[in-house]
């Protein structure tokens, strides 16, 4: 049974996807809906935080199964910090245990793990874990899985107007010079392809600060499911949605 899908402008049925899904090289998600997930069950929200770490662990074999060469997860952002303390605690705590116990299973599938955000802000034992992740993981040639920790979009491109901005007070850099490509040079997703889709679960219908910047041409799917029910099956629906997609890039169509 199809997954109920938050636009109803698809046209995704049962009788007319196509078996041909174009894969696209990076897809990036906004996981949401745990903690409603988890009152819905009447369990705690930890409970649907555990719940869509595991989901996690399925989006990322979908992902590797299909080809994808890249992978973001929006796993914290910088307002996640206004949460109660209890919360973010829980939230940090699975972030470590994960760290802990998925990081070596994850190198033996090749996988390339990175992180971008503010990540001082977990404080020096976590970021020392978080650079072991990526150190352990760095000359991997599969999938590139990035996580987005304690990441903000505006945060971002405000510190890459610095940075910029200092380069030209050194002389290092013409202003006229300064184009997307230096912009996009400076972000915290540097060298990294821009995402083709970006998907976002529990029928909420924006983007929350995630990958502004990049997200300028992102092909964007929302979907009803709640992000702890993530599983093959919704992956698949995205692929087929992303393929009957027709991406110009602001050009007119032919």
């Amino acid at each position: 049974m199809p997954l109920p899908l938050a636009t109803a402008t698809e046209g995704i049925s049962p009788d007319n996807v196509s078996g041909n899904s174009t894969v696209p090289r990076h897809i990036a998600v906004i996981m949401d809906g745990n903690g409603r997930w988890a009152a819905a069950r009447g369990l705690p929200r930890l409970a649907g935080h555990r719940a869509g770490a595991e989901a996690v662990t399925r989006c990322l074999k979908a992902a590797r199964a299909k080809g994808v060469e890249y992978l973001t997860l929006y796993a914290f952002s910088s307002e996640n910090w206004r949460r109660g303390p209890d919360e973010v605690a829980d939230l940090t705590g699975l972030l470590r245990f994960y760290l802990r116990h998925k990081v070596n299973e994850l190198h033996k599938q090749n996988v390339r793990i990175l992180f971008v955000g503010d990540t001082h802000r977990f404080g020096q034992d976590l970021c020392d874990e978080l650079a072991h992740a990526e150190r352990l993981t760095g000359a991997n040639t599969g999938l590139t899985l990035l996580l987005a920790l304690s990441y903000g979009g505006r945060s971002e491109i405000v510190q890459a107007a610095k940075a910029i901005a200092r380069a030209a007070m050194r002389g290092e850099l013409d202003p006229d010079s300064i184009d997307e490509t230096v912009v996009s040079n400076h972000l915290l997703t540097a060298g990294i392809p821009d995402p083709d889709v970006i998907v976002r679960t529990s029928g909420e219908h924006r983007l929350s600060n995630f990958l502004l910047w990049q997200s300028a041409y992102a092909e964007l799917v929302f979907l009803e499911q709640m992000w702890p029910d993530f599983n093959e099956t919704t992956f698949n629906q995205i692929l087929e949605i992303y393929a009957r997609r027709e991406r110009r890039f602001g050009a007119r169509p032919a």
